[in-house]
């Protein structure tokens, strides 16, 4: 079973490229983020067309979270009785396969001084509780755009961003917290040595000179972990394309889809 994590950055300006990317690979479970759309603007009959059940979290301009699933999804959830994380629709989970999928899109933080930042920190706090409570015999993962760089091996050059938000040691701590709980960093764990970047800036060249960082993550827990066999990513959904329907360029998103394969 393959499961993805990719921030859209809208599916209002990129719905074809998201069609084009599912019917090209055909993944078990994609989780969205960054829909920037509201529930009753979903389009939920063009994925059901694609052969996915979708359950979606959001409000429309910002934030906004979806599931899709091709392997059953059950009991979907987008209220969790957490002050933080109830507040803005960036969260949102179903059980597809037999596992718990939790898809988060975790708050920027803007700057170390902004109450976004404070914001930020609270929310993963909570998003730890709700994970805790999974149980530890449970077989879940989250996964998304946490806004955060694991390590220094996870963005282009550490230097340039010290004082920033995304690699300040109270958001990279955060992460600790949910590895405590015993959940694994499964991308990391393919791919120790790092360097492999899920999230490139539009400014100044990044994605050609490879300026990026690894925001995007999955976090599975001890009883999936061990039925994870791989993981990987798509750097050729970050390149522009040309639309099927009038040939138009298609703007990539900031982002790239990130995945696990599970026995």
């Amino acid at each position: 079973m393959r499961i993805v994590t990719w921030n859209v950055n809208s599916l209002n300006a990129r719905l074809e490229r998201v069609e084009e990317w599912i019917e090209l690979n055909e993944p078990d479970v994609l989780c969205l983020q960054e829909t920037k759309q509201a529930d009753e603007k979903f389009p939920y009959g063009a994925f059901e067309a694609l052969g996915y059940s979708a359950v979606h979290n959001g409000t429309g301009r910002w934030n906004g979270v979806a599931i899709l699933s091709k392997v059953g999804l059950e009991d979907p959830q987008v209220e969790f009785a957490k002050a933080e994380i109830d507040s803005e629709p960036r969260l949102v989970a179903a059980t597809c396969g037999g596992v718990r999928v939790l898809c988060a899109y975790v708050p920027n933080g803007r700057s170390l001084e902004d109450d976004h930042y404070r914001f930020k920190l609270g929310w993963l706090d909570e998003l730890a509780e709700i994970l805790d409570a999974q149980g530890p015999t449970a077989e879940a993962v989250v996964l998304g755009d946490f806004n955060i760089a694991p390590g220094p091996q996870d963005v282009w050059d550490e230097a340039a961003l010290a004082g920033m938000t995304h690699v300040s040691d109270p958001e990279r701590a955060k992460l600790r917290a949910i590895e405590a709980l015993g959940y694994q960093d499964a991308f990391e764990r393919f791919h120790p040595d790092g360097g492999v970047f899920s999230w490139w800036d539009y400014r100044g060249g990044a994605f050609h000179k490879d300026h990026g960082m690894r925001i995007d993550l999955i976090f599975t827990s001890p009883a999936l972990s061990s039925r994870v066999r791989g993981a990987g990513l798509d750097r050729e959904a970050r390149k522009t394309r040309p639309s099927r329907v009038n040939g138009e360029d298609l703007k990539p998103s900031d982002h790239i889809p990130v995945f696990i394969e599970v026995d």
